[in-house]
């Protein structure tokens, strides 16, 4: 596989990884998305032990009301991410 596919399998494993702990295999609740933050993305975010930073994140990510994140949603923010730090490390 190229370091793209590599890159995909392993953004599709990590969200496997937390959705469906509690629930629905195909999403993730508030708790598994804050375990997900905290596990894979802590160094970066920072805050993911704050709850009511955990609480925007998570309606910030639920654009479809659901009260779950699936992995379109999941995939905007790691997007989104991405292009910030693109943007942080260009402008070095």
């Amino acid at each position: 596989m190229s370091d793209t596919q590599q890159a995909m399998a392993l953004l599709i494993a990590t969200f496997e990884k937390y959705a469906g702990k509690e629930g629905d295999r195909h999403l993730l609740n508030k708790a598994e998305l804050k375990e997900l933050l905290q596990n894979e993305l802590g160094d970066m975010l920072g805050k993911t032990n704050d709850k009511e930073a955990v609480d925007r994140i998570f309606k910030d990510l639920d654009t479809n009301k659901d009260n779950s994140v699936d992995f379109a949603e999941f995939g905007k923010m790691i997007c989104g991410l991405t292009i910030m730090c693109h943007e942080y490390f260009c402008k070095k």
